[in-house]
């Protein structure tokens, strides 16, 4: 086991991250910036090491400071969490290089699977469905850009190959807004993601997006924790996620286990990921994959009773997966809410000060966050300040729990997105389950 790593990353999952490790027994080095000395987990690691000043760039994504972290603390290994450097095939391989272990994929998968393009055509090549699209990176020559539209047929989506957190995507109804539209997503991968590379898929109407949760060692052994609907977004960002996804049959969990297993293990994958997907007319259509944990990890962990965190952990230190897949069993049904810093109506960042935070409890109540009263959410970061997970044998329990925790969650001082929950949860359709992604967009009148 390692005896000692370094959380690269702040908030709830540096938290979740560290208390796994004390489980373990693994003693923890927090990296923080100069606005996050209070973090919760910095008071609590064993040693922590200032990396920067507040802005990203000169902290969290500064890779020479955190390996000098690992040096100086003598580490032996590195947490990337999710965000910042998690999916940075570079900064994987340099960690390796400078002698620790990269508590994820090899730099070489995430280059493979972590850019979308590639990935589609890897997924394709083991006989994975794929949306229909481009086939590869979109050139500069426009009327080939309007042929190849034509054939996947309108509306297309072009999507950053590099992007994430929703950004980098534009939906196009026409020839006439085809070029401008590549060339403006263009620009704005560049400039988010540092890549300008984009490509064209079909724009499904109504499809719900499905994702599939693997564990992947080193022995050649590959898990699939089944799936969990991810459909409730507000400009293609996850809101809420639940486990198992409604509607969907054990028949087609089968099929899908089985083809995600080839692929995974003729890939070689290492460590946790997950496959997404959308879900139209029964038909799964591979989207992406996410090289690293996932913020709605903690439904899978609800319904399969597996820590997924530790798992990433013993897996990263060479152990093999004990499991097998017919030890897989899902047992009830788990929501997770996303509780953002910002205003429920119009999704404005509300950072400053919490004067009070009170957690709900209860039957089936998780809650996972890094806020506690007197916290002073720095505006620098992303506007996640906690994750509340409903479990129940069912998911009407689950939902009945879920709003009794959103009635009894308080937190005073900034604005949060709690009355949107309520809101939401207070749908007919919502609770009949198996609503397609644009769902929420079109109920709110957002856009």
């Amino acid at each position: 086991m390692l005896d000692k790593i370094v959380i690269a990353n702040r908030g709830e999952i540096a938290l979740r991250i560290l208390r796994a490790c004390r489980e373990l027994g693994i003693k923890t080095v927090a990296v923080h910036s100069t606005a996050d000395r209070n973090l919760k987990h910095v008071l609590l690691a064993d040693e922590t090491v200032c990396i920067g000043p507040p802005q990203s760039k000169d902290s969290y994504l500064n890779m020479p400071a955190i390996i000098s972290a690992a040096e100086v603390t003598d580490a032996v290994g590195i947490h990337p969490g999710y965000g910042f450097l998690s999916e940075n095939a570079d900064f994987a391989e340099r960690v390796e290089k400078s002698g620790f272990v990269f508590i994820g994929p090899k730099a070489e998968t995430i280059r493979l699977m972590g850019d979308k393009v590639s990935a589609i055509r890897t997924m394709k090549s083991y006989g994975v469905p794929c949306v229909p699209g481009s086939d590869g990176p979109l050139g500069e020559d426009g009327d080939e850009n309007i042929r190849v539209a034509n054939r996947i047929g309108y509306p297309i989506i072009i999507k950053a190959s590099g992007g994430g957190g929703g950004r980098g995507m534009r939906v196009v109804h026409s020839d006439a807004a085809l070029n401008s539209s590549i060339n403006v997503t263009r620009a704005e991968a560049l400039a988010a993601f540092g890549n300008g590379e984009v490509y064209m898929e079909k724009f499904l109407e109504k499809p719900r997006h499905i994702e599939f949760q693997v564990l992947c060692d080193h022995h050649d052994n590959v898990l699939v924790l089944g799936e969990r609907d991810c459909s409730m977004q507000r400009r293609h960002q996850k809101i809420i996620e639940e486990a198992p996804a409604p509607g969907i049959t054990p028949q087609q969990r089968a099929a899908m286990t089985a083809s995600i297993t080839a692929a995974m293990r003729a890939v070689g994958y290492r460590g946790a990921g997950t496959l997404e997907f959308l879900y139209e007319d029964g038909r799964f259509c591979f989207i992406e994959m996410n090289t690293r944990i996932q913020v709605e990890h903690p439904v899978t962990e609800m319904v399969t009773g597996i820590d997924l965190v530790k798992m990433q952990l013993r897996i990263a230190s060479g152990e093999a997966l004990t499991l097998k897949q017919e030890d897989i069993v899902l047992r009830g049904h788990a929501i997770e809410v996303r509780i953002n810093a910002e205003d429920p109506k119009t999704f404005m960042p509300s950072p400053g000060p919490v004067r009070l935070w009170h957690a709900p409890g209860g039957p089936g109540i998780r809650v996972d966050s890094h806020v506690y009263s007197g916290y002073n959410v720095p505006p620098f970061y992303d506007s996640l300040i906690g994750k509340v997970i409903a479990h129940g044998e069912n998911r009407d329990e689950a939902i009945g729990r879920m709003r009794n925790a959103l009635s009894e969650m308080v937190v005073e001082g900034i604005k949060t997105n709690i009355p949107l929950h309520q809101e939401i949860f207070g749908h007919s359709a919502f609770r009949q389950g198996s609503l397609d992604i644009h769902y929420l967009e079109r109920r709110l009148g957002l856009k």
